[in-house]
C-alpha cells in the first residue's frame, strides 16, 4: 500500500506488562469523568509504578448497577524475562493508590471487575476495603462479591477480587510535523481512531517527550531522546536525527490486551494521521532489542 506520506521501514519496540481491568460508575458524568481521568492521569511504569487510561465509556446499559460507566486499564512493567519490574504485592498497592485517592474520594462512585480472562486475581479488602477501619463489610450485589467501605458520604463499593493478566505496552509511533496545527490535528485524529479499537489505551495521549534508555541520570530514569530534539539540531549536527523540515515529532504510546489488538491500534492511529497537511513522515520509537520482546514494523502494518 502506498502512501504520500512516507512511513519509515522501521519497528516499534514493545514490551509485556501486567494490567488489569476495570470498571467504574458514578451517579453523574463530571464525577466518573473526573474519577476516571484523574486515576489514569500519571503514566509512570518507566519510573517503577502504575501507569493507566481510559479504555472506553460506557452507558447505564453496560454496567452492574445501571449507572453510566468507564472501563480503565492499570499497567504494571515486566522485564525480558517475564518478571515483574514491581512485585505484584507492589502492583496491588500502586493500584490501591490509584483507587483510593482518585475513585473512593468522589462521592458515590463504584469499581467492578472488567477482566472477564483473569490469570490472577488481587484481593482488595487488605489495602481498599480497610480504608473502613474496620467497619467495613462484604455482601453480595449484582452477582459480585462486593466490599462496601462505609464514608461520611455512604458509601463506596469495590468488587472483592480484581483480575488480572499479562498484554504488550510501550507499542509507539511517531508523527513528524511541520507545524503546530498538524500536530494538533493528527493527535486529536489518530486517538479518535484508537479509541475505536477495543482492548486498548494510550496512556499519554499526545506524548511531548519521547525518551530514551541511556542517560547522564539515572536519578530521574529515561531522560530526552536528543538526536530526535529539534531545538538541538545546531548543537548535535552529525548525530542529529531529525529530519529537513520537521518541526515537532509527538510520540502516541499504546498499551493493549493482545499484540494483535495493539498492531491493529497502531495501524489505525498512522492511518489517521496520513492525510493531514503539514504531517512529513511516519516513524517510532525502538532500543536496538534492549528494552522490550516486541517488533512491530510499521511497513508490515500496511500490507
Amino acid at each position: 500500500m502506498a502512501f504520500e506520506v512516507e512511513i519509515e521501514d522501521t519497528y516499534a519496540e514493545a514490551f509485556a506488562g501486567i494490567f488489569c481491568r476495570v470498571m467504574i460508575t458514578a451517579d453523574d458524568k463530571a464525577t466518573l469523568r473526573s474519577a476516571a481521568e484523574d486515576s489514569t492521569a500519571t503514566p509512570s511504569v518507566v519510573i517503577g509504578r502504575v501507569e493507566g487510561g481510559v479504555e472506553k465509556w460506557l452507558d447505564e446499559n453496560k454496567t452492574p448497577d445501571k449507572r453510566e460507566g468507564a472501563v480503565l486499564q492499570f499497567w504494571g512493567g515486566l522485564d525480558k524475562k517475564k518478571a515483574l519490574t514491581v512485585s505484584l504485592k507492589d502492583f496491588e498497592a500502586e493500584l490501591s493508590y490509584r483507587i483510593r485517592q482518585d475513585i473512593l474520594v468522589k462521592p458515590f462512585t463504584a469499581v467492578f471487575d472488567a477482566l472477564p480472562d483473569a490469570e490472577g486475581h488481587m484481593d482488595m479488602m487488605e489495602r481498599v476495603g480497610h480504608c473502613g477501619d474496620g467497619y467495613e463489610w462484604v455482601e453480595k450485589r449484582f452477582g459480585r462479591n462486593i466490599v462496601v467501605v462505609p464514608l461520611m458520604v455512604p458509601d463506596f463499593i469495590i468488587e472483592r477480587c480484581l483480575g488480572y493478566a499479562h498484554g504488550v505496552m510501550g507499542a509507539n509511533f511517531w508523527v513528524m510535523c511541520n507545524s503546530k496545527e498538524a500536530l494538533r490535528k493528527a493527535g486529536e485524529k489518530a486517538l479518535r481512531a484508537i479509541d475505536r479499537i477495543n482492548g486498548v489505551v494510550t496512556p499519554f495521549d499526545v506524548c511531548s517527550a519521547g525518551s530514551k534508555l541511556e542517560t547522564h541520570f539515572p536519578l530521574i530514569g529515561p531522560t530526552t531522546n536528543d538526536p530526535f530534539c529539534p531545538s538541538l539540531k545546531h548543537r548535535l549536527k552529525d548525530v542529529h536525527k531529525v529530519p529537513e523540515g520537521v518541526r515537532y515529532i509527538p510520540e502516541i504510546v499504546i498499551n493493549g490486551t493482545s499484540l494483535d489488538t495493539v498492531r491493529e491500534a497502531m495501524k489505525k492511529g498512522i492511518e489517521a494521521t496520513l492525510d493531514i497537511d503539514g504531517v512529513v513522515r511516519i516513524s517510532a520509537g525502538n532500543y536496538g532489542g534492549k528494552l522490550g520482546e516486541f517488533k512491530i514494523n510499521l511497513r508490515e502494518l500496511f500490507p
